[in-house]
């Protein structure tokens, strides 16, 4: 990973540089923005750094912002400090002042319409939940979309809402406590229409000691440790590439058992270079994946055939060494 040491926290001013081609209100296909909120003070895990805790040799902020890449502007409310991406920086004032004053401090750098707003502690968050999330707030007609975990409890910080729906709501908090500093997350969802999606996966946060061993135990179980050690790899090289991990482990087979085993591990490394060479896309891994894998066939049927690889006419061999 080469990671980006943060700048100031106002040089990421959306308005300065995210939202030139997208401006406020923006309905351009598929927009959202990300909240991530990191500055507790994990009083649980004896006030350690939490978001830079790592599972899988990723820290839990890295993994977040790994799930939400595709936002348009990710704003991260907590002190500066070098991530897997470039993110916003900004600060509840003042610092700790809680869930909903940093949510508002996140929100305040956002212009999209929809905004997805998510803890730093979130092992197991991918992707495909993010979309799910907003596919759920478009579909639905609510305020937001919200995971429940395996006891059905709603988890606001893993969610897709209606950026209107938020400020409303936070500018109603606002008034009536003639401020936000200390007022717990559900004053504020409990008045907003929600979209409830289970998932007790993906809503697993790690807010003590126990949590973060059962995360990484769980990572390296047998269904999943090839995914998460793919994932951390690419995140370590800064590719953003989907690759059907599948293909390859099946040209690695074919060439260790065709030709000899060091061959799997050379080929599936020529197979990727020349896929970067070609167009870095998944079709071009895909494509040199395909032959190399028709190379190692036709290298292994050969030495099945059993036959000399000589013409059926060739003339026999004359040396007086020649069996």
């Amino acid at each position: 990973m080469t990671p980006h040491e943060p700048d100031d926290p106002g040089s990421h001013d959306p308005a300065a540089r995210d939202l030139g081609s997208h401006p406020p209100g923006s309905h351009a296909s598929g927009a959202y923005d990300a909240v991530v909120l990191a500055g507790g003070g994990a009083r649980r895990l004896g006030g350690a750094d939490k978001p830079g805790l790592r599972v899988g040799g990723r820290a839990l902020l890295d993994r977040v912002l790994a799930a939400c890449a595709d936002a348009r502007t990710t704003v991260v409310v907590a002190d500066p400090r070098p991530t897997v991406r470039p993110v916003t920086w900004a600060r509840e004032d003042p610092p700790g002042a809680g869930p909903v004053a940093a949510l508002d401090a996140g929100l305040r750098r956002t212009g999209a319409d929809r905004v997805v707003v998510l803890s730093a502690d979130l092992p197991f968050l991918g992707r495909d939940t993010v979309r799910r999330l907003l596919s759920a707030l478009r579909s639905g007609g609510t305020d937001g979309a919200l995971l429940t975990d395996a006891d059905g409890r709603e988890q606001p910080l893993v969610a897709a809402y209606s950026a209107a729906a938020l400020r409303r709501g936070l500018a109603s908090l606002g008034g009536a406590h003639g401020g936000l500093t200390g007022l717990p997350l559900r004053r504020l969802t409990a008045a907003l229409d929600l979209t409830r999606v289970p998932d007790p996966v993906a809503s697993f946060d790690c807010d003590t000691w126990d949590d973060l061993a059962a995360a990484r135990a769980r990572i390296r179980e047998h269904g999943h440790v090839l995914d998460e050690w793919i994932s951390a790899v690419k995140d370590e090289l800064g590719l953003d590439l989907d690759v059907d991990t599948g293909v390859l482990l099946d040209l690695a087979r074919d060439a260790a058992h065709g030709v000899a085993r060091p061959a799997a591990p050379l080929t599936t490394f020529l197979v990727g270079y020349a896929a970067g060479r070609a167009g870095d896309d998944p079709e071009a891994v895909a494509h040199a994946a395909r032959k190399a894998a028709a190379l190692a066939q036709r290298w292994a049927a050969e030495d099945s055939a059993g036959q000399p690889d000589v013409a059926p006419d060739a003339t026999p061999d004359t040396r007086p060494d020649a069996g």
